[in-house]
């Protein structure tokens, strides 16, 4: 054979390897959100969405408080964890081409692979076993220490793509370095920042490990961030190891209406992302 028929032979056969690696993702994918569909769909109404959860052996109910619950755990995790990791991601972009930008690069790369069983314990250990309850405080920090990495290295990234001329220029102007980064650099990569922090967001949305250490789950309504507080994921977990048939076609629905959450805040992102490529 010669080597321009091996090379062809070569090119096509890494081709459909390629299209047959996508196929097995996007199968994989579509299989599992198949599934929950399939499942969880059933388990959808308005009393789900709308109604507290009934106790065993009475039919109907909802999960209305895990769904603000969420909402609330999420909100708080990503005040914790924005602005520091905005803030580190500037000094990383701007000022961190030293041993302690190194430094902390290789900290957010580590933490970024902590288990996040692991953080559960952590928040346990600094929030929970100090204070003496549990709390939806001590759940948005636990998710908020999952976030900071994300936002931190995507926030770096984002602002080393801003290009180096717009900075020489405004400092040509006579304008401050720190004046340049907030008006000129921080600006310019916002867009990319954004969709970091939404894509940090949908990371750990589903996180449940965490969440079995710090909110520890709530039946009736509560907003008072420094009491236990029901959540979508711990939810999920308590009636899916349930014996009750009610609770387990629950446990589908919430799953579902996670997923959901889950698929349209990736969407989100992806338009973030696609929006400041045009501009």
């Amino acid at each position: 054979m010669s080597n321009s028929l091996w090379r062809k032979f070569v090119n096509v056969l890494m081709h459909a390897a390629s299209a047959l690696s996508v196929l097995l993702a996007v199968t994989a994918l579509l299989a599992v959100l198949g599934y929950v569909l399939l499942n969880g769909f059933s388990a959808l109404n308005t009393d789900f969405f709308l109604r507290l959860p009934t106790p065993v052996g009475i039919p109907g109910g909802g999960v209305a408080n895990a769904i603000v619950g969420s909402m609330i755990v999420i909100g708080l995790a990503t005040l914790f964890a924005a602005p520091i990791g905005l803030g580190a991601g500037i000094y990383l972009s701007e000022f961190g081409d030293n041993w302690f930008g190194d430094l902390v690069r290789y900290l957010a790369d580590v933490l970024s692979g902590v288990p996040s069983i692991v953080v559960g314990i952590f928040a346990y250990a600094l929030i929970v076993s100090r204070q003496g309850y549990f709390s939806a405080l001590s759940a948005g920090f636990a998710l908020g220490v999952m976030m900071l990495p994300a936002i931190t290295r995507t926030t770096e990234e984002m602002l080393r793509m801003v290009p180096t001329t717009l900075r020489e220029g405004a400092l040509a102007l006579g304008v401050p370095r720190w004046r340049t980064t907030v008006s000129v650099v921080l600006p310019m990569g916002m867009g990319g920042v954004v969709t970091g922090i939404v894509l940090a967001i949908a990371r750990v949305a589903g996180e449940t490990a965490p969440l079995l250490f710090t909110a520890f789950g709530n039946p009736f309504w509560n907003v008072d961030v420094a009491k236990p507080i029901a959540t979508l994921p711990h939810t999920v977990y308590t009636y899916a190891i349930s014996p009750y048939a009610d609770w387990h076609a629950k446990a589908w629905g919430t799953a579902l209406v996670l997923t959901g959450f889950v698929l349209c805040t990736s969407l989100l992102a992806r338009r973030l992302g696609r929006q400041r490529h045009l501009s």
